[in-house]
């Protein structure tokens, strides 16, 4: 379950992923900028449902990504971090709320506690492209994400998505 961005975020998120380009870096991008909130195999019809009812409900917060930073547990990435303010936990932890239970293989990385909220601008490259990719873009402006999508993309099926909220 994804956020998606307003056309100026996602403008300038694609802006720093033509720098990556143009430093020979270019990943896979089957999706569009985006934070993700949770991921698993398997998210029921009417768990979807009880999420849009939930979606209406929540006052949904711009989005700052802020910093560029890296992780490395089970591949290399480079992302720009958002900052975790309490109104994104409170939504966080709302959609977390109605999932509990009832979705397949959760991914603990997304799990309240454990989330770290970023976009993704690169990842599975090897460690000395790191250097390369954290220099392409850095320094880096803050960008200021609206969020004018929360969507379940199918990561086995890119193209394939769940519109849950729109604004």
């Amino acid at each position: 379950m994804v956020a998606t961005f307003d056309p100026d975020a996602d403008r300038s998120v694609r802006a720093l992923w033509s720098r990556l380009d143009a430093a020979g870096l270019p990943p896979e991008r089957p999706f569009p900028p985006h934070l993700t909130f949770a991921l698993a195999s398997d998210i029921p019809a009417k768990t979807r449902t009880a999420l849009v009812a939930e979606l209406r409900l929540l006052a949904v917060p711009d989005i700052w990504l802020s910093a560029l930073s890296t992780f490395s547990a089970n591949e290399n990435a480079l992302v720009l971090a958002a900052v975790t303010d309490a109104e994104l936990l409170a939504v966080h932890s709302a959609l977390h709320d109605v999932l509990a239970g009832k979705v397949r293989n959760p991914s603990a990385y997304y799990l309240p506690g454990n989330w770290m909220p970023h976009c993704t601008l690169l990842q599975g490259v090897p460690t000395p492209d790191m250097t390369t990719a954290f220099n392409a873009v850095f320094p880096t402006d803050t960008i200021r994400a609206k969020v004018v999508k929360v969507s379940i993309l199918d990561t086995k099926n890119p193209g394939t998505e769940d519109v849950l909220f729109t604004r």
